[in-house]
C-alpha cells in the first residue's frame, strides 16, 4: 500500500440561511443571529409546520449561472455551487489554467437531492398534466448533478459522483474525499454539501413525521430550535450548502496555499437499529468519535470543541450527549460543545459542510458559537453547550458529528497546521 498522505483545507464556502458566503455566516453564528423565520416560499396555511430556513438574497448569476440556468436547475444545486465558487476562489484556485485537471474530484453530498423540483413538478403533472413537466427535472437536480455540474464549470475532468447519507451526507462526502487524496492519484478534491427541502413535500412529510418542531415560538419563529434544551420539541428545516476544498499537503505546500487546518481522524459506523431513530445506547456513534480519535493518534483530551449535530429533537441530542461522554469520559465536561443549528436549522445533507466551515473558524479564531435558545437545563444533556453567548477560547483540536436517519454517523477531527 502507497504511504498516506497528509490533508489540509485550503478553501471553505458557504451558503445558508444565516448569510451568504463565510464571512455573513461567520459573523452572525457567533453573534446569535438566527436565520429562521416564517416560510416565505408557498403557503403553509394547510401544514404542520409553518417556518424554515431559508437562504435570503441568493444570486446565483454571481457564481456562474445565467438567469435561464438558474430557472432550470434545483436550488439545491444553485445552493452547492455556489458554495464551490466561494471555496474555489477562497483557495486561489484556477483550474482553467490547470489544462483537464484529472488530478482533481468533486464530491458533494446530499439527503434528498432535487425534492425542490419534484415537489413543483408533481403538483404540475396533477394540475397541467404529464406534457408540462419539466424536461430538466432529472438532469437539473438528481443527486449527483451539483457535483458534475460544479465540474462542468471548471473544467474538471476527475471523479465526480453524489454522496447519499441523509443527515451525514456532507460530513460523508468530506470522509470519502478525504480518503481518496490519502491513497489515490489526486491532488484536489472539491468535498461537501447541498441540500434545499424548505418544499411542500418535504415539510409535510416531516411534519406529518413528528420530526420537525410544530411550535411557533410564540411569535418568534427565530426562538423555536434549541438543541440540547428541555423544551426543544423538533428540528426546524433549512437549506444550505458548505463546501471545503482539500489537498494533499504536498500539493498544497507546493502552490503556497493559504492552510486552514490538517484532517486529523475520520470516523463512521451505521446503527443498524431503525428506521429514523437512533440506537439509544449512543454505541455506535462512540464508536465512530473513538474510530476518528484512533486514526488521529490523539487522546480525547486533546479535543476542545465539538461542533455536535443537535438537531433539538429529544431522541438525537439524548443521544448524542450519551456518545459523547462514552467517547470522552471524564473530558467531556470539560469540552466544550455546540449546536450551530440553533441559528441554521437543520440543512439536512448540507449540513456537514457548514459545520465543517465553523470548525475552521474556531480553530482560525479562537471563538466559540454559541447554541442559542437555551434556556431550561435537560438533566439527561448536561454538558457544556456554551449557552447562548459565544465564547473565546483556543483550540488546537476540533471535532463535528453528523447522524443521519437509518443511523448514519459520521465524524470529523479537525487540527490546528503544524508544516
Amino acid at each position: 500500500m502507497s504511504e498516506k498522505k497528509r490533508i489540509v483545507i485550503t478553501g471553505i464556502g458557504t451558503m445558508a440561511c444565516t448569510g451568504i458566503g463565510v464571512d455573513a455566516n461567520w459573523d452572525n453564528l457567533i453573534n446569535g443571529r438566527s436565520g429562521i423565520d416564517k416560510i416565505s416560499y408557498f403557503d403553509t396555511s394547510d401544514y404542520r409546520v409553518h417556518i424554515g430556513g431559508e437562504v435570503k438574497d441568493l444570486d446565483s448569476t454571481q457564481y456562474g449561472f445565467t438567469p435561464r440556468d438558474a430557472q432550470r436547475y434545483d436550488r439545491s444545486v444553485l445552493l452547492g455551487v455556489s458554495a464551490a465558487t466561494e471555496a474555489i476562489n477562497d483557495a486561489g484556485l484556477d483550474f482553467e489554467s490547470r489544462g483537464e485537471n484529472l488530478d482533481v474530484g468533486v464530491i458533494v453530498g446530499t439527503g434528498m437531492g432535487g425534492v425542490a423540483n419534484i415537489s413543483k413538478m408533481s403538483m404540475v403533472i396533477v394540475q397541467k398534466g404529464p406534457a408540462r413537466v419539466s424536461p430538466f427535472l432529472v438532469p437539473s437536480g438528481t443527486p449527483e448533478v451539483t457535483a458534475h455540474t460544479v465540474a462542468l464549470k471548471q473544467g474538471i475532468h476527475g471523479a465526480t459522483f453524489g454522496v447519499n447519507t441523509a443527515c451525514a451526507a456532507g460530513t460523508d462526502a468530506i470522509i470519502t474525499a478525504v480518503k481518496r487524496l490519502q491513497y489515490g492519484n489526486e491532488n484536489i478534491i472539491i468535498a461537501g454539501g447541498a441540500e434545499s427541502a424548505v418544499c411542500e413535500i418535504s415539510i409535510a412529510a416531516f411534519g406529518n413525521m413528528k420530526a420537525l418542531s410544530q411550535w411557533d415560538g410564540d411569535g418568534d419563529p427565530k426562538r423555536v430550535s434549541r438543541p440540547f434544551e428541555k423544551n426543544r420539541s423538533g428540528f426546524v428545516m433549512s437549506e444550505g450548502a458548505g463546501i471545503l476544498i482539500l489537498e494533499t499537503l504536498k500539493h498544497a505546500k507546493s502552490r503556497g496555499a493559504k492552510i486552514y487546518a490538517e484532517i486529523a481522524g475520520c470516523g463512521q459506523t451505521t446503527d443498524a437499529y431503525h428506521m429514523t431513530a437512533p440506537e439509544p445506547s449512543g454505541k455506535y456513534v462512540t464508536l465512530a468519535m473513538k474510530m476518528a480519535l484512533k486514526e488521529a493518534g490523539l487522546p480525547p483530551e486533546a479535543v476542545g470543541y465539538i461542533n455536535a449535530h443537535g438537531t433539538s429533537t429529544k431522541y438525537n441530542d439524548k443521544t448524542e450527549t450519551i456518545a459523547i461522554k462514552n467517547a470522552f469520559g471524564d473530558h467531556a465536561y470539560k469540552l466544550c460543545v455546540s449546536s450551530t443549528k440553533s441559528m441554521t436549522g437543520h440543512m439536512v445533507g448540507g449540513c456537514g459542510g457548514v459545520e465543517a466551515m465553523v470548525c475552521m473558524k474556531v480553530l482560525e479564531t479562537g471563538i466559540i458559537p454559541p447554541t442559542i435558545n437555551y434556556e431550561v437545563p435537560d438533566p439527561e444533556c448536561d454538558l457544556d453547550y456554551v449557552p447562548n453567548k459565544a465564547r473565546e477560547k483556543k483550540v488546537d483540536v476540533v471535532a463535528s458529528s453528523n447522524l443521519g436517519f437509518g443511523g448514519h454517523n459520521a465524524v470529523l477531527l479537525f487540527k490546528k497546521f503544524e508544516g
